[in-house]
């Protein structure tokens, strides 16, 4: 009986703080202009509160059964098997969009996963300002259905904040994830994201609160220590305070510059055989060439792609942009598909799935960079523009056409290429 008046009671407390006020569980409504929020950026995260005292472990065990939770509510052999039956349940995702702040929205994880992904992280969200700010919620997070399997992913430094915006999220994602890895100055001065690489007693309070009271699985995205020990002893803190799945970028806090610097797969390989829970490799990752060859080297269990991804939405389906095909490789142009066509697609995604005209305005710039480049003019007659239209958008698309503009992309198989569980293609 006692058992189940604690279930009650914390289904209870769980329903009554999570009103589902904003993310589009049913497709939102189709809109011509969108309002353009604040920079949520610029605000410091607050600093850590006083936490309520820890219920006792016994009581903890008791709650997680009865919630089923895959967190560390089960210790030792327990959680990892949690953490594998998680994963396994999803299928085993192993063709990820990365998280990208203002740029792995709804309508761009849907054209990516229409071109081969198989998981999305959300934008790196701002647990203090979800918590407090529904217009923030509205507009920042947004779903559907077909949205899975899906990281949500949060920067906090106040475990009780995070966990507060972590249960508005959970009824629609399949982890909650903390950023332990951006290394922007934004989030030195709010001291979040890589910054808290610092503070490892504060991360492991925000990984336990959420292990401890969540219903998901949380995940974390960190970057490498200088030493490769430390890396190692961080990992295998994260994964005892509760973390089901980890993904690491293979580059230190201080190496921002991707193209410059590459990420160093063997570091990660370190990782994956140094913790029993799925990990996922972030890094180095530009076409499927790239995919295979990192799960070779690593072992990992699946890939993040960001920066690629934002250029070339279809890289997980096999296509690659004229940059990275190799002299002597196959330049067939029998499928016709360049930036043009994906940015096409993006848009009338934006359309089913508002999102802010800033999030729009960054992915017409990344999709068509090499055009810009050819007929600058029409970048600066998008820049000019302060307030963004579709039909103006659609309509430059074709100006650029007709100037006789193409950048296709180019694949060795337009069938997508299975990916085996040794890292192979097949």
């Amino acid at each position: 009986m006692r058992l189940k008046q604690i279930a009650a009671a914390l289904l209870s407390k769980s329903k009554s703080s999570w009103p589902p006020t904003n993310p589009a569980m049913a497709a939102p409504s189709i809109t011509q202009t969108l309002t353009t929020s604040t920079n949520p950026e610029e605000d410091s995260l607050c600093s850590v509160t006083k936490q309520e005292p820890e219920p006792s472990q016994q009581q903890q065990q008791q709650e997680c059964w009865l919630l089923g939770s895959p967190g560390r509510c089960l210790n030792g052999e327990s959680h990892v098997e949690r953490a594998w039956a998680h994963w396994r349940k999803l299928g085993e995702p192993k063709l990820i969009v990365a998280p990208m702040v203002d740029n792995s929205e709804l309508p761009f994880r849907m054209l990516c996963r229409k071109y081969g992904a198989e998981a999305a992280y959300t934008p790196m969200l701002h647990s203090r300002i979800f918590t407090e700010n529904e217009k923030y919620r509205s507009q920042e997070f947004t779903t559907c259905k077909d949205d899975r399997p899906l990281f949500v992913q949060f920067c906090a430094n106040a475990a009780d904040t995070l966990l507060e915006a972590a249960r508005r999220v959970e009824p629609y994602c399949d982890y909650v994830d903390i950023n332990l890895g951006c290394p922007q100055r934004i989030a030195k001065r709010g001291n979040y994201g890589a910054f808290l690489m610092d503070n490892l007693p504060l991360v492991k309070s925000l990984v336990e609160k959420l292990a401890l009271n969540l219903r998901v699985p949380v995940s974390c995205k960190i970057r490498v220590f200088p030493d490769l020990q430390d890396t190692l002893n961080y990992a295998r803190m994260l994964e005892d305070a509760g973390c089901s799945l980890l993904a690491v970028h293979g580059r230190t806090r201080d190496e921002k510059d991707g193209k410059k610097l590459r990420a160093k797969w063997e570091a990660i390989k370190a990782v994956k055989n140094a913790v029993r829970i799925p990990v996922l490799a972030n890094g180095n990752i530009r076409h499927m060439d790239d995919v295979h060859s990192c799960l070779k080297e690593t072992g990992a269990d699946g890939v993040l792609s960001a920066e690629s991804l934002l250029e070339n939405p279809a890289l997980f389906a096999g296509f690659k942009t004229a940059e990275w095909v190799l002299d002597g490789e196959d330049r067939s142009e029998e499928v016709k598909l360049d930036q043009g066509d994906l940015l096409v697609e993006y848009l009338k995604l934006c359309e089913e799935y508002p999102v802010p005209w800033r999030m729009i305005r960054a992915h017409v710039h990344k999709m068509l960079g090499e055009w810009f480049r050819i007929h600058p003019h029409i970048r600066e007659e998008l820049n000019a523009q302060s307030k963004l239209t579709f039909d103006f958008l659609y309509d430059m698309v074709n100006r650029l056409r007709v100037l006789g503009v193409k950048m296709p992309l180019y694949a060795k198989d337009t069938r997508r290429e299975r990916i085996s569980a040794d890292g192979s293609g097949a």
